[in-house]
């Protein structure tokens, strides 16, 4: 392989991954209560369906009715028993109401002390995502510096692929930072 193709490698390797890491960043921040309903909330936790743990989305419809409601119907109605109990030992510290058909949950309004527990703890989970951006960048400086001392490729060509690598990593840090900053105005806005 020549060297611009092991540099372009790297610099696609780089971005993959950091977009990956992206992607489950959103996914695990919607999953962090604001003070509206979101269907994501709940989608994930696992119901012990015969015998086996199944995340709630793959076993009923979840909908979002009003605002502060979730409302979750299992498609087979002799689940609802255990769907309530998986809802009920999840950390989301919501009693679901159970009609025999629907589950309701309904999110009470968050506290001014609550939406700034949220805002910190939102804060951990930007920083560990902070972190993996950054270690991604190690990694891939690190192939450079590997291939330079294989390949031979000239020095410019590392120290231009090193600033292109923190380039890309400044823009993934914003994108992080702007999630944040998303998330923290759903929290404290409502």
């Amino acid at each position: 392989m020549s060297e611009p193709d092991i540099v372009d490698e790297i610099l696609d390797d780089l971005k993959h991954r950091m977009q990956k890491t992206i992607e489950s960043l959103r996914h695990e921040l919607s999953g962090v209560r604001t003070g509206r309903a979101s269907t994501a909330l709940v989608e994930d936790i696992k119901a012990e369906y015969y015998g086996v743990p199944t995340p709630l989305k793959q076993m009923s419809s979840i909908s979002v009715p009003e605002p502060r409601t979730i409302v979750i119907q299992p498609w087979d109605t002799s689940a609802i028993q255990i769907v309530e109990k998986a809802i009920q030992q999840s950390k989301l510290g919501i009693t679901p109401a159970n009609d025999g058909k629907v589950i309701r949950l309904v999110l009470p309004v968050l506290t001014q002390e609550r939406r700034k527990e949220l805002v910190k703890f939102t804060g951990k989970i930007i920083e560990k995502y902070r972190v993996s951006v950054r270690n991604i960048r190690r990694d891939a400086n690190a192939m450079i510096k590997d291939v330079e001392k294989e390949e031979h490729i000239p020095e410019d060509e590392v120290e231009k692929t090193q600033k292109e690598i923190q380039r890309i990593t400044d823009q993934h840090i914003d994108i992080v930072n702007e999630c944040f900053k998303e998330k923290e105005s759903e929290i404290l806005e409502l």
